[in-house]
């Protein structure tokens, strides 16, 4: 993942999230019913187990919950949404993947089209920049919540494909079919994850400069907060001295 992994980002983006309570409900939502169109029952849906998590984490209140899964399940009527991704390419030529859920295809089509057109991208035809994504569980952990060879010996243990060691994390690698195991195993260790999700991630990393860095941060920014793209992923990597700078000059 680069001299900079993708972590920085994730906390930015995260505190960034974090303040539109709303915006996360929305995808939760999204996501719980879509999920419960292979079947309302947790244990047997490890799709909805992991969605249903996440809206525990969000403080989500149970009856929302409720009514997510029963409009998947059919027992609730509620809008139909459709899900696919939308690729492209952003500043500095990064591979742009979207993970969208619509109800009106052509819509968010052409949105996303101008979007990426406005900040220096372009979309680009289905498969251009798919392959250089890997689907993989994530799991990351801030150095000083555990030590490292504590979390390797665990992490190994439980199925983890990798632990990559940052700068200011670790990030444990997992299929996601492994995902849940090793999360378990971390979470019964009483080790506290930064971040836990199934994600793309980069094969290969574009390293970029000021300009582009501050160009693709404003560009996935504006991604993140269209009401249909649940997920944003990108294989840019931005050192941490212009990653610090970008962010010093957004925060001013």
């Amino acid at each position: 993942m680069g001299g900079h992994s993708h972590w920085s980002t994730i906390k930015r983006h995260k505190g960034a999230q974090d303040a539109k309570r709303g915006k996360i409900f929305t995808r939760i939502i999204r996501e719980m019913t879509i999920a419960a169109r292979s079947g309302g029952d947790p244990e047997s849906n490890p799709r909805l187990r992991l969605a249903i998590a996440k809206a525990k984490e969000a403080n989500m209140p149970g009856d929302t919950m409720k009514k997510a899964v029963q409009r998947g399940t059919g027992e609730l009527p509620g809008v139909m949404y459709e899900e696919f991704q939308l690729e492209g390419y952003g500043p500095g030529g990064t591979a742009v993947l979207l993970e969208i859920t619509s109800d009106n295809r052509n819509r968010t089509v052409a949105e996303i089209r101008s979007l990426l057109t406005k900040n220096h991208g372009n979309m680009s035809e289905a498969g251009a920049v798919a392959w250089q994504f890997q689907k993989k569980g994530l799991v990351a952990i801030e150095k000083g919540k555990v030590e490292e060879d504590t979390l390797l010996s665990l992490a190994l243990d439980a199925g983890a494909e990798d632990v990559k060691v940052g700068e200011k994390s670790y990030e444990v690698l997992t299929t996601p079919h492994d995902f849940e195991t090793v999360k378990k195993a971390l979470v019964d260790a009483k080790i506290d994850a930064a971040l836990a999700e199934i994600t793309f991630i980069p094969q290969n990393t574009i390293r970029l400069d000021e300009k582009s860095a501050e160009q693709m941060l404003k560009l996935m920014e504006i991604l993140d907060e269209h009401d249909d793209v649940q997920k944003v992923h990108a294989n840019f990597d931005i050192p941490d001295e212009i990653m610090e700078k970008v962010a010093a000059t957004a925060a001013g």
